[in-house]
């Protein structure tokens, strides 16, 4: 019966490290997409730089290059606002794949000490029977 806490035990574990991958997973997405951001924003100075520096020149370029960088933006804020609401059912899932880990622990540490208590009544009981029989040999 105690071994297949075990087997539940591990099982959990199983599932509180997919869960913590899937997280790591997410948060590695958002930080790749708020790169991704910031490299915009940057692209978009320098285009802006250059824009200025030829007015003439760059008029046309910059206009369409300027939609395409507020659709992109757009783009990448809705995927980090999407990717963001994944992140908190992550963590929903893990602190429930972590609380029944925890669960199935405790039950196992009670099972556990009750078993070893048990064994300790066991080993008193033997020792106690060992000590009468001495006292009554002596005593004879």
């Amino acid at each position: 019966m105690a071994r297949d806490l075990h087997t539940l035990i591990r099982l959990r574990e199983w599932s509180v490290d997919n869960a913590r991958r899937k997280l790591a997973e997410l948060l590695r997405l958002v930080e790749d997409l708020e790169g991704q951001a910031h490299a915009l924003e940057d692209e978009i100075a320098a285009e802006q730089a250059v824009a200025r520096a030829a007015p003439n020149d760059a008029g046309v370029v910059y206009g369409a290059f300027a939609r395409a960088a507020i659709e992109r933006r757009e783009r990448i804020a809705a995927s980090i606002d999407q990717t963001e609401e994944q992140i908190a059912v992550a963590r929903d899932e893990l602190r429930d794949a972590y609380r029944e880990l925890k669960k199935y622990e405790i039950a196992q540490d009670a099972r556990d000490l009750r078993a070893a208590e048990e064994e300790g009544r066991r080993e008193q009981a033997v020792l106690d029977e060992i000590g009468l029989q001495g006292h009554r040999r002596r005593a004879m």
